[in-house]
């Protein structure tokens, strides 16, 4: 017996579900429809948003999902994620979680628009703290930070791991 789309995962009653997808926003930063939605939620060790969406017996984190796989399959369908496929970042943000900044594509479609966009001035991809220093940097910053002022605080937390100043201008 196959398993069904996403591992097994049951995408179709969890996105039926409104407590499941209120509980899914509440971690996400909504902001203008260009810039990265922030992910407030737990982070793997590869800085992409982890999503507790259902509990399942026993001691392991199973019913845990990477929360952009949630978000993608929320935009677009419960089937959207054909098999051998992943959803990449536009923004190369893997914490971002607006559906404007995904786009399907093959591992190697991802690893190639890393390895181009590694060495990058000002990039994301060549933040100094890493993905994942510079995703805690951005949730520690818009947990401090006065809401008049979160766009202030997000841009100065990316730019800390840019020590040289240096830009790059957006590749979309």
């Amino acid at each position: 017996m196959s398993s069904p789309p996403g591992n097994g995962v049951p995408w179709g009653r969890l996105l039926a579900d409104g407590e499941t997808v209120a509980r899914y926003w509440s971690h996400v930063l909504r902001r203008g429809p260009d810039d990265c939605w922030w992910w407030t939620g737990g982070l793997s060790d590869t800085a992409h948003g982890t999503f507790r969406a259902l509990s399942l017996p026993g001691k392991t984190r199973r019913g845990t999902v990477p929360a952009h796989l949630f978000g993608y399959r929320l935009a677009h369908g419960v089937d959207a994620i054909p098999a051998g496929m992943v959803v990449r970042h536009r923004c190369d943000e893997p914490p971002c979680q607006n559906p404007a900044h995904w786009l399907l594509g093959t591992r190697g479609d991802n690893n190639r628009d890393a390895a181009s966009r590694r060495r990058l001035a000002g990039h994301a991809l060549a933040d100094v703290r890493g993905a994942i220093g510079r995703a805690r940097a951005v949730q520690a910053a818009i947990a401090a930070a006065d809401p008049d002022h979160l766009d202030a605080a997000i841009a100065a937390a990316l730019a800390a791991g840019n020590p040289t100043g240096a830009h790059q201008d957006s590749l979309f």
